[in-house]
């Protein structure tokens, strides 16, 4: 069993959690993940990790309340333990002084993106980072992202803090003015798609950070392959770091909406059983 040391609700749906695991805090490298299960009964979700800390044995997790295990960990409090805590898993990214790093991180991938920027910095490298979000309510470790960043820009879709557009619009800018030797994206499919493509565009190599439907974490179940190249790649073995000019994603954004339906059930039982619960103890 692994405890939950430290809750922190970062956004009305976005949590923190710090876990006591120390065999995992010390092998663990940016870029690598873990995948959990809750109890028993639950489902095994990859969640990439945000930090992780060899002395204290702890690695922290930020996640979104998405669908039913999500939520049901977003429940949880600190003092609770989970049952199944693997990791580290995947390739961890190559740490080393490329020159000028741009890393961009969107939505909740701006907690991924913090060991990497961290890492590159402490490698030599310039650090530009660019994170943002759909609104302000959203964004968080702004201040954890500067301290490892020569230059932070932080835009919101609405506008409500920051630059008012996308990470693209800024990412182009920088491209435009400045010599960039490699760009890191991590968050949504679509943003790292686009992101790219742009980079493409200018010849600036490119990683992105995969995070498909995983359930082994040991390439046997196939349910994370992507295609890289015109080859299949497993992105819990492979990756979850791929070059970002190589990876098919329409096909990859067709593969996340399989199960949709399904998550959608699972999710709606779930919370109908919460509410007869909530009834019956509230009566």
């Amino acid at each position: 069993m692994f405890k939950i040391l430290e809750k922190q609700v970062l956004t009305p749906e976005i949590k923190l959690m710090v876990i006591d695991a120390p065999r995992v805090a010390r092998k663990a490298k940016a870029g690598q993940f873990v995948i959990l299960r809750i109890n028993d009964q639950g489902e095994r979700i990859p969640l990439t990790i945000a930090d992780f800390d060899p002395k204290k044995g702890t690695v922290t997790i930020i996640f979104q309340e998405v669908g039913k295990t999500t939520m049901m960990l977003g429940e949880m409090e600190a003092g609770d333990t989970i049952l199944d805590f693997v990791g580290p898993l995947g390739k961890e990214m190559e740490e080393k002084n490329f020159g000028h790093v741009v890393c961009v991180g969107g939505g909740v991938g701006i907690a991924p993106t913090f060991p990497k920027a961290r890492a590159l910095k402490e490698a030599g490298n310039k650090v530009t980072s660019i994170i943002g979000a759909r609104t302000a309510s959203m964004l968080f470790w702004e201040d954890k992202m500067r301290e490892v960043s020569d230059k932070l820009y932080v835009t919101t879709d609405d506008g409500s803090y920051g630059e008012k557009g996308f990470v693209t619009t800024v990412l182009e800018r920088v491209l435009e003015q400045e010599k960039v030797d490699l760009v890191i994206a991590v968050g949504p499919v679509m943003m790292m798609k686009m992101t790219s493509l742009l980079t493409k565009k200018h010849g600036v190599p490119t990683l992105v950070s995969l995070n498909p439907i995983m359930v082994d974490g040991t390439g046997m179940c196939g349910c994370c392959r992507v295609s890289v190249n015109g080859q299949c790649k497993f992105t819990c073995v492979d990756g979850p770091i791929f070059d970002g000019h190589a990876v098919d994603f329409d096909e990859l954004l067709s593969r996340q909406r399989i199960y949709l339906e399904e998550e959608k059930r699972a999710l709606e039982k779930y919370l109908a059983t919460r509410a007869k619960e909530e009834a019956h103890y509230a009566e």
